[in-house]
């Protein structure tokens, strides 16, 4: 199995940033790529960015583009993501995910989660 925790979520004012952080523990091994989930009140929960273990390819979804940053540390077993220049839009519960194949936007094909962390922007 593989544990997976969040820190970092707090409020900011828009233009502020914040950095999360997802540490994994337990089967490390078995994951080849992790990525951050988010979902406000009353929406479904979407892909906002993925990382393979490696670093070497990253993904993120448009409205991102440009002010987020996902990284990984496999040292610390730790992925996170840099979020600048946020928006009231960007409020929402953070939830990291880890996946034992090839990246995907798709929340079901991911296997472990972990139990999210609370982004709120105010305006």
């Amino acid at each position: 199995q593989v544990q997976l925790v969040e820190s970092g979520g707090g409020l900011v004012q828009a233009g502020g940033s914040l950095r999360l952080s997802c540490a994994a523990s337990g089967r490390t091994f078995s994951i080849y790529v992790m990525a951050w989930f988010r979902q406000a009140p009353g929406k479904e929960r979407e892909f906002v960015a993925s990382i393979s273990k490696s670093g070497g390819s990253t993904y993120y979804r448009d409205s991102v583009k440009g002010r987020f940053t996902i990284s990984t540390d496999n040292a610390k077993n730790t992925v996170y993501l840099q979020m600048n220049s946020l928006k009231p839009e960007d409020t929402a519960v953070y939830y990291c995910a880890a996946r034992s194949s090839a990246t995907s936007r798709y929340s079901d094909d991911y296997d472990h989660w972990g139990q999210g962390t609370q982004v709120t922007v105010s305006s």
